[in-house]
């Protein structure tokens, strides 16, 4: 069995549009989905800003590359384009793959194309507040504890622009 926990995030277009069609795309593999919250860009501070959740999703027959495949996919739907000379740049839709786990055991990969867990998740608000809304005593593998890492760690600082909104909802297909 392989669990994984996915971010999303968008500051184009209809951004809870893009979010609920990344939901939709998982499907039945989604088994909860966190609140949305709206966050400022990071990275590249001249953007809109985010609309952004996590979900923890179950496929017995995903692998780590599957749950790529299948944020990709998501992504592409959404007509989300990479502009290679902008890292961290406006985007429809971005679906990461935070971490996965095989038989509750972390997934640990040094691929560049899908590095896990995701290497800047310990230093992201925006990735760590939605996910505490799903698995609330969560571990990030390699970090520690996900309200650690948000209330003492680098993302500490960023906390605080981590806005709820209680007025936008996404939901389950499960």
């Amino acid at each position: 069995m392989t669990r994984a926990v996915l971010s999303l995030g968008s500051n184009l277009g209809d951004r809870l549009a893009h979010l609920r069609s990344a939901v939709a795309a998982l499907g039945d593999a989604v088994l909860v989905v966190s609140g949305v919250y709206e966050t400022p860009p990071w990275g590249d501070p001249d953007q809109p800003t985010y609309l952004n959740a996590a979900l923890l999703a179950d496929d017995p027959t995903a692998t780590p590359r599957d749950w790529l495949e299948r944020a990709r996919g998501a992504e592409a739907a959404a007509g989300r384009t990479r502009d290679p000379e902008r890292r961290f740049g406006p985007r429809t839709l971005d679906v990461d793959v935070i971490a996965v786990w095989d038989d509750d055991e972390p997934v640990v990969s040094d691929d560049p194309e899908l590095t896990l867990p995701h290497p800047r998740a310990h230093l992201r608000a925006f990735v760590l507040r939605p996910w505490i809304d799903i698995q609330p005593y969560g571990r990030l593998p390699g970090h520690g504890w996900l309200t650690d890492l948000l209330t003492s760690g680098p993302a500490a600082a960023d906390a605080v622009e981590v806005r709820p909104r209680p007025d936008l909802a996404l939901e389950s297909t499960a």
